[in-house]
Order: C-alpha cells, then sequence, then structure tokens
C-alpha cells in the first residue's frame, strides 16, 4: 500500500476558541500558497487536523517545504485506509516492516467512538497481529520505542502513520497584522524578521543604502536575506530601499561625533515611521539586542526611540549574539549575513559613540539644519522592491 498523505496538526491554533477558524482558515490558505509549485496536491480540513493528498508529488521535497509554515505545530506522512481492524492491522505491519528497529509501540486515538474496541484493546489487537506475522524480532517498548505506530481511528477512515516531523510553530503569517522590518544585512535584523513572522505578523522590509559608500554588493545582500525569509511567508516580501547618503552625511557634518550615530538611529526611526504609516504597517521590528552596541544600551534605545510614536518590536532584545546566530544558522541567513559588504551604521563609525546619550543634546544637534525636508525626501524617493519566486531572474534588480 502506498503512503501518499500528510496529516498536519494544528497545535496552538486550536485554543484560540471563536477565532480558531479564523487561524485555520489562514493557515490554510498560507499552506496553500507555499506549496503551490506542486500542482497535484489535494486538501481537507477537519476541527483540528488537515490532510494533504500527495496525488503522486515527492513526499521528501513536499516535507520539506511544509516545514517553513507558520502554524503547523507537527506533521506525519501517512496511510488512509478504510476504518476496519484487519486492514488496519495490515498497514502497522507494513510500517513496522519498512523500519529498521526492534522495540515497537502502538498508539491509537479512538475519535470513533462507536467503534466497539477501546483504544488500549485496538492496541493489543495490532500488536499481537505484528507478533504472529513480522520477520523480525520484536519487543514492546512504552516509553522509548524505536519505532512508533500512531493510528488515528475515525468514523469515515483512518490514518496510520510511523513519524513525526515538528512544524515551525506559531501563528499562520498575516494573522497578526503586518509590521515593518529594519534590515540592516547583518546577523540580528533578519533574525528578528524570522521571529517576527512567526507570531504571526506579515512584514515588510525597509533598507538604508547610502551608495557610492554602500555598493551593490551590500544591496545584493539584503535582498538575498529577504529571499530567505520569503520562504517563511507566501512567498513575497516587498522591499523598499532609502537613498540615506546625502542625510547621513549630513548629520555628520553637524552632529559631535559621539552623538553621530544617536541622531543618524533617530532619522532611521523617523523615516521608518511614515514609510510604515504609507504602507499600512502597524509596527516598527529591529534586531537590537540590550547593550549589544553603544546604540542598543537601554539609554540610547529610549533617546532614540522618542522621536517615534509608532510600536517598536524588538524579537532578539534579550538574546545573546550566540543565542541570535544560531537561529540564523537554522533559518539559512548567517552565511548570507557574514559576507563582508558594509551597510550604512557601519561605514561611519564613530570611535567614541555615547551610551549614554541625553535627548537635549541630540534635539540640539538636529536644530543646525532643515532634517525634515531631507526626510521628507528620504521617503518620497524610496525604491520599492517586490522578492517574490522571480527575484533571481530579474536582472534589474542588481
Amino acid at each position: 500500500m502506498e503512503c501518499n498523505h500528510i496529516l498536519v496538526r494544528f497545535g496552538e491554533l486550536t485554543t484560540k476558541g471563536k477565532n480558531r477558524k479564523t487561524f485555520i482558515r489562514k493557515l490554510c490558505h498560507n499552506t496553500k500558497e507555499i506549496l503551490n509549485q506542486f500542482e497535484n496536491l489535494k486538501y481537507e480540513l477537519s476541527f483540528d487536523r488537515m490532510y494533504i493528498l500527495l496525488n503522486g508529488e515527492d513526499p521528501k521535497a513536499v516535507c520539506d517545504k511544509l516545514k517553513t509554515v507558520f502554524g503547523i505545530h507537527s506533521f506525519s506522512l501517512c496511510y488512509k485506509v478504510e476504518s476496519d481492524l484487519e486492514k488496519i492491522k495490515n498497514v502497522c505491519l507494513q510500517v513496522i516492516e519498512n523500519n529498521d528497529g526492534h522495540t515497537f509501540k502502538i498508539d491509537t486515538k479512538r475519535n470513533d467512538k462507536d467503534f466497539p474496541l477501546l483504544s488500549h484493546d485496538i492496541n493489543r489487537a495490532i500488536a499481537g497481529h505484528i507478533f504472529h506475522h513480522t520477520t523480525k524480532e520484536l519487543k514492546v517498548d512504552v516509553h522509548h520505542p524505536e519505532i512508533l505506530v500512531k493510528v488515528e481511528l475515525r468514523k469515515e477512515c483512518t490514518y496510520v502513520m510511523d513519524n513525526v516531523i515538528m512544524g515551525a510553530g506559531g501563528y499562520p503569517v498575516g494573522i497578526g497584522g503586518k509590521a515593518l522590518l529594519m534590515l540592516s544585512g547583518g546577523i540580528d535584523s533578519p533574525v528578528a524578521g524570522y521571529l517576527t513572522l512567526k507570531r504571526g505578523v506579515d512584514i515588510e522590509c525597509i533598507h538604508y543604502a547610502s551608495p557610492p559608500y554602500t555598493n551593490e554588493l551590500a544591496r545584493e545582500k539584503v535582498l538575498d536575506l529577504v529571499d530567505v525569509l520569503k520562504h517563511y511567508t507566501h512567498g513575497r516580501i516587498v522591499v523598499h530601499i532609502v537613498p540615506f547618503t546625502d542625510l547621513q552625511l549630513k548629520v555628520y557634518e553637524h552632529c559631535h561625533e559621539s552623538y553621530a550615530m544617536t541622531v543618524m538611529r533617530r532619522m532611521m526611526y523617523r523615516i521608518a515611521e511614515k514609510v510604515a504609516q504609507k504602507n499600512n504597517c502597524l509596527a516598527i521590528v529591529n534586531g537590537e539586542s540590550i547593550g549589544q552596541v553603544a546604540s542598543q544600551t537601554l539609554e540610547s534605545m529610549s533617546v532614540i526611540n522618542s522621536v517615534i510614536t509608532t510600536p517598536v518590536l524588538r524579537p532578539v532584545a534579550c538574546m545573546d549574539k550566540l543565542e541570535i546566530i544560531k537561529i540564523a544558522e537554522k533559518i539559512g541567513t548567517y552565511d548570507i549575513s557574514i559576507r563582508p559588504h558594509e551597510d550604512c551604521c557601519t561605514i561611519f563609525t564613530p570611535k567614541q559613540p555615547a551610551t549614554k546619550p541625553k535627548s537635549y543634546k541630540a534635539e540640539s544637534f538636529e536644530k543646525e539644519w532643515d532634517f525634515e525636508t531631507m526626510v521628507n525626501e528620504c521617503v518620497e524617493n524610496v525604491e520599492t522592491i517586490v522578492v517574490d519566486m522571480q527575484y533571481k531572474k530579474n536582472d534589474e534588480l542588481f
């Protein structure tokens, strides 16, 4: 018999009460978008499960993509059979024979309460059948089996599976609105974007470019990071590239070196808020980690954050660098982030930046010139790029 189904478990979504249906519909929609390259798949929804009929598609390829779908707790490749005990026994025997290992456990979930046997009786009946017909030397181990066979018995059919593959968890992307990610090109901000997506918040990205001090390779690096993050969404992310050179130079012209980074970040926040408002983003996200650099002390964050009213989310704020790197390696952004192409935050790094800046000092430097006009010019001249499945094929982006 062919293993031709995937059973998807929702996990946390089933606790959402009256909103559960909305969460599940969004998850199903996102799953179909992420798996849209597999044209033969068929989908069925139930109270706490989604069933995907493979219909001849490559199981491994589908499973690899399914691991990136936020909102999925776990899933299993499985066999679909009639809810007939003899047929269930034979399929369980097939699963045992196809797996390596000498200890096993049968775990039955009996959703059909009209079925004449209880779950533990079904387990015994299947195990007895396996002992009588297997070609292996087997023992039952209920605590740490090498082969775990799960049986989900329903009125209309039964699903038999031998694996539990952990999903990405979290909430379906988009269920929590949309935020604007300040994406630098370093290690932290892509991880912040990933963690934001995991909580069901869709993202657009904003990047500050300072040519000729930053080059096309730095731009490509950022777009490549977005290209990775898009696999955890519906397959596309919008990127807003800000022409930041003139404003950045003006900051360094009018500010004491120790305050240049603080004032520059205040300008970035002002621009980000305006871009967020134009694009219906409800929050700003960044990769700030408390104390990691001078602009990320609590005093600096307070002074920088004070120029806007839009909420700022900092998903990695309380992580150390090794924790952030571990996630970056897991999601596939680390090798891109360490490419040696500087962004606008690193090209003019002051030798002794203020770690406990004061708002009144930052404001006094800002009064030296008409920064508001320059901020608005940056917003008006933003270049907007859509990174989707055609990204690598579009030569105009580079």
